[in-house]
């Protein structure tokens, strides 16, 4: 299995639009792994993790055909992970030659944000039932897709909505995504996420060394949250740990990022990153 880190960064981008913080302004002078896009991932080129508005980007960026991706996973329906209204392009009079429809899997909240943008005025002349096909998703209530054995999990974010992350599973390998949560994940989700065994995990570093008390995640709540996982013997010594979704407000260029994941057996990704599992 193959997962391709295509934006590592949290909802104002890094640096952030409208930000003249040190850390921003080290990203535009340094460019480069200091530079973030909103968070985005990618699984053998099949399974495609949220869908920000940088999701163009990406695609020129890594020259990825997303027309050709039948399966996107939505983990909520914030900005930075949800913007909907580019999902009318997948239309044939916008963009032809797609690969047969595009399943949208998502909560409540996400579905309705999907169609409040897919069903306005303008777009009703190209119905988009032929290209795009949403599928609202119960936590624990796993599914299989294109051969990938996947299972949504109930998160720690926005209470407003059943934010999810993902564990999902082909040809024995096994892959947890943890963007966006924070620890405080109801007994249910633990009990879940203890009963498989990760080859790769991916946990929400929003925060840096700030401490956080739920909502996100900062670099003590990942090494915590690897530590439980390797107490309950759902982690081996390959098993990878990445740290993803950074934001400014953790105060820290990528550089300091890799100097503490090295530290500390983690591995802090950056954009267009491709790790085999």
């Amino acid at each position: 299995m193959e997962i391709q880190y295509l934006g590592t960064a949290a909802a104002e981008g890094l640096p952030a639009l409208f930000c003249d913080c040190e850390t921003c302004r080290k990203a535009r002078n340094i460019g480069g792994k200091e530079v973030r896009t909103r968070t985005q991932s990618v699984v053998d080129g099949k399974i495609l993790i949220d869908f920000p508005p940088d999701t163009y980007t990406h695609a020129i960026s890594y020259s990825l055909m997303f027309g050709q991706i039948q399966h996107l996973l939505i983990t909520h329906s914030h900005m930075d992970h949800f913007f909907p209204v580019e999902l009318i392009h997948r239309h044939e009079h916008f963009g032809h030659n797609s690969k047969g429809l595009l399943h949208v899997y998502g909560n409540a909240a996400v579905e309705k944000a999907f169609y409040d943008a897919v069903l306005i005025d303008r777009f009703k002349v190209h119905p988009l039932d032929d290209a795009v096909k949403f599928i609202r998703l119960e936590p624990f209530a796993d599914f299989m897709a294109d051969g990938y054995h996947i299972i949504p999990v109930p998160a720690d974010h926005d209470k407003r909505e059943t934010c999810l992350i993902y564990i999902i599973k082909k040809d024995g390998k096994c892959l947890l995504y943890g963007h966006d949560t924070g620890m405080n994940l109801s007994d249910e989700a633990w009990e879940c996420i203890f009963s498989h065994k990760y080859d790769l995990i991916s946990l929400d570093a929003t925060m840096g060394r700030m401490k956080t008390e739920g909502y996100h995640m900062g670099l003590a709540d990942d090494i915590a949250f690897a530590k439980m996982l390797e107490e309950k013997g759902c982690i081996h010594p390959d098993t990878v740990r990445v740290i993803s979704h950074f934001s400014h407000n953790g105060g820290m260029t990528h550089k300091k990022l890799e100097e503490f994941a090295g530290e500390h057996g983690l591995v802090a990704a950056y954009d267009g990153m491709k790790v085999k599992f």
